[in-house]
């Protein structure tokens, strides 16, 4: 079963805010691992539940055509609305209904997307719009993201960042049972391919105001559960944790960058030639 979730136009102006995109290393390890089971030339890869775009984006140099699919108008439209790639398109559909020929394409990519499809059906027709030897990648991050900033207690610091996770807990959507990396540890395993790498752990650094990282857990999931189901709750909860970071901090302005440590999972996986 496919969970649309993400389709309002604020959530979908607040995932181009605040959505984090793959590391150049991290993407370089999906376009490593095509070209050494395909080689070159790259001629189109389909970037699964786009979103924004964001993702779609940092494809478009390594391809002759890249396509976004989602099936939020409203995510469609930002992703549009931004793109300044002539070789990037975008396209309105659901992840389990591609509309590509058969063995058309060079790489499948679902970026923090494919936790949300009906996962079988959704390999399934990535095999089919998959070239021989063509690959398909899934990407994905936890939550529980470890932030640093100098001269303050690192251990306090992600001890309220903990705390704050754990409140959204009880709102996570049972779709994804009690972790997402068995979800896609599931689908590795699943997957026929004698040709394939899982990696479980991936840290990606990265720099931005205090405030970005707040956004971006409020655009997670189980924050927009809250927010749904007591907004007064869920606002309360996100100033009270704000506060209580810059004091740690000792800052008195949500604009002070920090350093978010990201834990990225992903598997990788080459179409058999012969399949």
């Amino acid at each position: 079963m496919t969970y649309r979730l993400f389709e309002g136009k604020d959530h979908a102006v607040s995932y181009w805010k605040y959505r984090i995109s793959p590391s150049g290393d991290l993407l370089q390890q999906v376009l490593g691992f095509l070209e050494k089971h395909k080689g070159r030339p790259s001629e189109l890869a389909v970037d699964v539940g786009c979103g924004s775009g964001q993702g779609t984006l940092l494809l478009a140099k390594h391809f002759a055509s890249v396509v976004g699919t989602d099936v939020s108008p409203a995510q469609l439209e930002l992703a549009m609305e931004h793109n300044k790639e002539p070789n990037v398109t975008y396209r309105q559909c659901v992840a389990e209904e591609l509309p590509f020929a058969d063995c058309s394409v060079d790489l499948v990519t679902a970026m923090s997307a494919f936790h949300w499809f009906d996962r079988a059906r959704f390999l399934q027709e990535a095999h089919r719009v998959l070239k021989p030897r063509g690959c398909l990648a899934l990407l994905n991050y936890t939550i529980d993201m470890e932030l640093s900033f100098p001269y303050c207690s690192l251990q306090e610091l992600n001890q309220i960042c903990k705390e704050f996770y754990a409140a959204l807990h009880p709102y996570r959507s049972p779709h994804l049972g009690q972790s997402s990396i068995q979800l896609y540890r599931e689908a590795y395993e699943s997957i026929p391919y004698p040709d394939k790498e899982w990696r479980e752990c991936v840290w990606d650094r990265k720099r931005m105001p205090l405030s970005a990282f707040m956004g971006l857990v409020e655009s997670f999931s189980s924050y927009q559960a809250l927010l749904k189901d007591d907004p007064q709750r869920a606002s309360s909860l996100s100033q009270v944790t704000c506060q209580r970071l810059m004091s740690c901090m000792n800052v008195t302005s949500a604009d002070t960058e920090v350093e978010a440590a990201v834990k990225y999972f992903y598997l990788l996986a080459c179409k058999p030639e012969e399949s």
